[in-house]
């Protein structure tokens, strides 16, 4: 079989199969949080009131139909854009204006990603303003939706255009081996990117204010130095202006590394119970979860790149999905629209890495604060954002970076039965 009639088969069965697993595993998620939703789990019981537990199975469920939704949506519009044609319509039309390759690639990626922008929009916009705001998380008003929409565009154009330019240049012009230098630019583009999110990203979404003097902060001071962990400040995130959901984490790199605590984590738990979260995220660095993540994620790209590097001449890559003229700008888009088809099924595996990181996280928080601490701050934040203490255990394994209610808190208790 000729790569030209391959390429197209293998795009409908990877989308078909794709779509179809996730709404197997959406299906068997709402149907087993509905099931276990009449009564609170033993186990949480004396922490968990029925309706705390009947709110979070409806929000879960709420939240998974959405997807599902959404996912057809998304799936019938790829098919569309590759197999229905629309988007060799778009690359001809934007042929007409230049032939030249970075002004024909830059203006490629911004229609397409307009495009994209507004058809996603009317989901973004249920998802806050509906779902959300039905279950009472949503704190957004229209004003900061549209300028938080403004701003994202604005600073997408100003990152990802020479960027894009960028990569352009060197697959246009470096010839066979290209794809090393596409990668190194990619990877220096990410470190920048970390360099800037604390200071100049962040705060363009978020006010930061520098963590009072207290018992709280007396107390992470503490912490941090019993870890020797160096944070160049700690740093309050007014979260509450957007979301009544609570979170902490670091951001960063070398001496610009910050903690960041949203608002609405502080005004939910006890001193004793921020030092055991904040403990579990100091766990995530003592381990090197952060950096394992990163190399693993150069790693993939550096693969990703080099099938890009053996594809982007390739006629039937651009034949085989209905494109009619090749060029470097629609073999990035091409492949970065496929490679999510490709990877979809390692998806578990990354699941599982990521909860064996949370166990591990667990366990150093456990060593050097509370363990019970811990399971109080985790049973609020599951209390607080609807989380459900019932998921079907195939999602789980397939989505899910933490793990579940159930199992996190067993293994702290296990924990804290050994601690003297």
């Amino acid at each position: 079989m000729h790569l030209e009639q391959l390429f197209p088969q293998l795009f409908i069965l990877l989308l078909t199969s794709k779509l179809l697993t996730q709404l197997y595993l959406n299906k068997r998620q709402i149907f087993f949080v509905k099931a276990h939703s009449k009564n609170v789990p033993p186990e949480f019981e004396d922490q968990v009131t029925l309706e705390q537990h009947q709110k979070a199975a409806s929000y879960t469920c709420s939240k998974t139909r959405f997807n599902s939704v959404n996912l057809l949506f998304e799936a019938i519009v790829l098919w569309l854009w590759i197999t229905g044609g629309f988007l060799n319509q778009v690359d001809q039309w934007v042929r007409s204006y230049s032939e030249h390759y970075l002004v024909h690639g830059l203006l490629l990626f911004a229609v397409i990603g307009l495009i994209s922008l507004l058809i996603n929009l009317p989901f973004q916009l249920y998802s806050t303003f509906v779902i959300e705001e039905k279950f009472g998380f949503n704190k957004m008003n229209a004003k900061i939706f549209i300028t938080d929409l403004l701003k994202q565009i604005v600073l997408s154009a100003a990152l990802l255009l020479p960027l894009l330019a960028g990569l352009l240049w060197v697959m246009q012009q470096l010839g066979e081996n290209w794809w090393i230098w596409g990668w190194t630019l990619f990877v220096l583009f990410q470190f920048l990117i970390l360099l800037l999110y604390p200071n100049f990203i962040a705060p363009l979404f978020n006010q930061f204010s520098a963590l009072e003097d207290g018992e709280l902060k007396k107390a992470i001071s503490q912490l941090l130095k019993k870890v020797e962990f160096k944070a160049s400040g700690l740093f309050v995130m007014d979260a509450s202006i957007r979301s009544s959901h609570g979170n902490a984490y670091f951001t960063g790199m070398g001496k610009t590394k910050r903690i960041v605590f949203f608002d609405t984590l502080i005004k939910k738990l006890s001193t004793h119970q921020v030092i055991a979260v904040l403990a579990h995220e100091l766990g995530h660095f003592k381990h090197k979860h952060i950096l394992k993540s990163l190399i693993l994620s150069l790693i993939f790209s550096l693969i990703a790149f080099a099938i890009l590097g053996q594809l982007y001449q390739n006629t039937a890559f651009f034949s085989g999905h209905g494109i009619a003229s090749q060029s470097t700008a629609m073999a990035l888009l091409l492949f970065s629209w496929l490679a999510p088809l490709y990877t979809f099924f390692l998806t578990p595996l990354f699941s599982f890495l990521s909860r064996k990181n949370e166990f591990e996280a667990d366990e150093f928080a456990a060593k050097h604060s509370n363990a019970q601490d811990l399971i109080d701050a985790l049973i609020c934040l599951y209390k607080e954002n609807a989380s459900t203490l019932t998921p079907d255990q195939l999602y789980t394994r397939f989505y899910h970076s933490h793990p579940p209610a159930k199992e996190r808190i067993e293994f702290l208790k296990g924990i804290n039965s050994l601690e003297p």
